[in-house]
């Protein structure tokens, strides 16, 4: 990673108030408080893996505040903070639902008013695309300001790995960083909905069942055999049980399998890593049973063959 900014660098009595206008240009503007602003300390390096930016921050005991007008002020709507604690306790308070955090634990936080209060403390802070996380989990205010255990193997096994990406990314070609950034999100998505599942409010029920259901989708999108029954058995329920939750979220469990497996094998045939893969091989690898029957869903969807959208 790249150092961005140290208070060693800065005279004590301006370090914090530099540390301030840091934060509010460079992540989002927030209000902060530190104990004794003439003792903070404080450091922030940076690295971009593909096209997620991913900062390491590390400062003394802090507490910062977000309004509802500095969340409009942000314009990051469409963007999540996904936080992997090293060292050091934090608490994040979105409304009602608080999240404690220590070291190993994960939290994602949306745009919304937040209150954040840290001892000294180090972690990675990832800017993600909202929209990925909410594909296959849902609104992200179901996600949100929730405590992430690091004691889950998927919130441990995304520690580890993005912890390592962020040491080897300077290595990477941009297609393979693109690729490895982009595995690095659906662990945390992994993570998110193995939590989900747990401890689950009966009012919520249906929406997490759904999104543990595409989260088996996405996770078994080559399996030729992953059909509506099938998908129904691996969540625990009847088929008409599943087909009446997607029907309530307007959606039909047939065409989203459909539909995720067209889009995974567009992004496919556009990746230069998947050019030595034959038509036949991707479209079996995305969960076709035939190339005749792929390049025709194919075609019907994007309005070119399988060969013409790779060419173009």
């Amino acid at each position: 990673m790249l150092p961005f900014f140290s208070t060693d660098e800065v005279h004590p009595k301006a370090a914090f108030r530099r540390w301030r206008e840091m934060v509010c240009e460079r992540l989002a503007p927030a209000a902060l408080q530190a104990d004794d602003a003439g003792l903070f300390r404080g450091k922030l390096e940076v690295t971009s893996i593909g096209s997620v930016p991913i900062s390491h921050l590390a400062y003394t005991r802090l507490r910062t505040e977000a309004t509802a007008d500095m969340v409009r002020q942000s314009r990051r709507d469409n963007r999540v903070y996904a936080i992997l604690r090293i060292s050091g306790n934090a608490s994040y308070q979105q409304g009602n639902q608080e999240a404690k955090t220590r070291p190993g634990d994960l939290v994602v936080l949306n745009a919304r008013p937040t209150v954040c209060m840290m001892d000294a403390n180090s972690s990675l802070l990832l800017d993600l695309p909202r929209e990925r996380l909410e594909n296959v989990l849902g609104p992200s205010r179901l996600f949100s300001a929730h405590t992430i255990s690091g004691a889950l193997a998927s919130t441990t096994l995304a520690h580890t790995y993005l912890r390592e990406l962020v040491r080897v990314g300077d290595q990477l070609t941009p297609d393979a960083a693109e690729r490895m950034a982009s595995i690095g999100i659906d662990l945390i998505v992994a993570s998110l909905a193995e939590r989900m599942a747990q401890e689950v409010p009966r009012s919520m029920h249906g929406n997490v069942t759904v999104q543990r259901a595409k989260a088996h989708v996405e996770a078994h999108l080559g399996d030729p055999s992953l059909d509506p029954q099938h998908l129904a058995t691996a969540m625990g329920l009847s088929l008409r049980r599943l087909q009446e939750l997607f029907h309530e979220r307007g959606r039909h469990i047939s065409d989203y399998i459909w539909e995720r497996r067209l889009e995974t094998a567009a992004k496919r045939l556009s990746d230069p890593a998947c050019a030595h893969l034959s038509i036949g091989m991707l479209a079996y690898g995305c969960g076709f049973a035939s190339q005749a029957h792929f390049a025709r869903r194919f075609k019907d969807r994007y309005g070119l063959s399988p060969r013409d959208y790779r060419r173009a």
